[in-house]
């Protein structure tokens, strides 16, 4: 079984790099090759066909995490994301926890919700109808999807509910659909939008929206790690990190930049997957929303041996086929080089990703500050953004850090002297 502890892999040149991630993930030539494209992987062709009015591609740095064991396996984490020390940070905490076991993650079902909005009727008495009616509704909703329904798949169960609303009540009929490995927003809707007649004809009422929530409550996924507290910095470091944990749960600004520190991860590996990341931080700033506060995503607690315990638990819709990945050449190798076999598998990696990330954040707030370490990796950055030259650059750097005056300013002025 591969191994993900590679030492020293940020030391290695880009070339030594593709080559450990090519032999881990077993890629094909053809997958490097695609890797090293100037363009991101996308063409402008391919853009054009992809969305509206496009004049060209966005490109942003692709890497990769090392060092995640998750359920006893071991991944290489791709992550897109522009902002330093996060791929850095995340990796740290994989390593952390590998002593422990690793990250721990459980995930239900891949379930999709849909909704039908029903208006001007009796409530109550189409609640009846539809009850009386529930297998007719779910047999035409799988008759919208081969696929699905030969794999046992597909629309399982109907609900209702009353909605009061500041104009009328109104119905709202969901369904639950099993969408395999797919994120499933597209079979979701086709399923609603298909249903509607029906239920319109049961509840001699007016459907009007039919479409997926992305609020995928029945798709949780939950991940916990234990970090050695003598690993972590001492007991006095993981109370420390409690401490912050505590401020997060309690205190709605604090949580929101404790939240956008565990985003830094899931999103880094949904873009590096095609993933849809809007859904995704939707559905878990509403989860974090749940108690009527705004509160953390993630908890921390000590185990009785003083241990650091890290537990997050997340909505999270995703999928390894369908969507951009059948688009994407670069979201479909970045697919392949996480090894993942099921949407299951893929959500449990991208919380893991999470609960790491958001370890090495609270643990670099409670120690040395989080300016320390992400100014030294934002050095680069800034010492490029002055001018420099590939050759020239290591050298600003070394000399800011050396002097503790991190800046483009300072950068210019060693540019100049050199």
């Amino acid at each position: 079984m591969p191994d993900s502890s590679i030492s020293k892999f940020f030391e290695k040149t880009r070339t030594e790099r593709l080559d450990v991630i090519k032999n881990f993930a077993n890629l094909s030539e053809d997958d490097v090759k695609s890797l090293e494209l100037p363009d991101g992987g996308i063409t402008f062709d391919k853009a054009d066909k992809m969305v509206e009015n496009a004049f060209g591609t966005f490109s942003l740095p692709l890497g990769v995490a090392t060092n995640f064991k998750i359920n006893n396996k071991d991944y290489l984490v791709p992550m897109v994301i522009e902002e330093p020390s996060v791929i850095a940070a995340a990796s740290k905490a994989a390593k952390l926890a590998r002593p422990k076991g690793g990250f721990a993650v459980v995930a239900d079902e891949s379930y999709s919700i849909g909704q039908i909005q029903v208006l001007g009727t009796d409530i109550d008495n189409a609640i009846s109808k539809i009850k009386e009616n529930i297998k007719e509704i779910l047999e035409l909703a799988n008759s919208k999807s081969n696929t699905l329904s030969k794999m046992g798949k597909g629309a399982k169960e109907i609900t209702c509910k009353k909605l009061d609303t500041d104009f009328e009540p109104m119905l709202i009929v969901e369904l639950l659909i099993d969408v395999g490995d797919a994120m499933g927003a597209n079979v979701t809707n086709t399923m609603c939008e298909g249903v509607a007649p029906l239920i319109e004809k049961l509840t001699s009422g007016k459907t009007l929206l039919r479409i997926l929530s992305n609020y995928s409550t029945r798709r949780m996924v939950k991940a916990t790690a234990v970090f050695d507290k003598e690993s972590v910095g001492g007991e006095k470091v993981v109370d420390n990190m409690i401490h912050a944990y505590q401020f997060a749960k309690h205190d709605v600004y604090r949580a929101v930049t404790h939240n956008k520190g565990i985003m830094n991860g899931i999103i880094a590996v949904a873009n590096a997957t095609g993933q849809d990341s809007r859904a995704i931080e939707a559905a878990a700033n509403a989860y974090a929303s749940r108690s009527g506060q705004y509160r953390s995503l993630s908890e921390w607690t000590k185990d009785s041996d003083g241990n650091l315990v890290g537990t997050l638990e997340i909505p999270l819709s995703v999928g390894i086929v369908g969507g951009i990945i059948n688009v994407h050449p670069v979201a479909k190798i970045c697919t392949k080089i996480l090894g993942a076999e099921s949407a299951k598998e893929m959500a449990c990696i991208i919380t893991a990703t999470g609960l790491a990330q958001n370890f090495s954040a609270m643990r670099a707030l409670a120690t040395d500050g989080i300016q320390k370490g992400h100014m030294r990796l934002h050095a680069r950055n800034l010492a490029s953004a002055a001018g420099a030259s590939t050759e020239q650059i290591d050298k600003i750097v070394s000399q800011m850090i050396e002097e503790n005056n991190i800046s483009v300013n300072r950068a210019k002025e060693l540019l100049e002297q050199n």
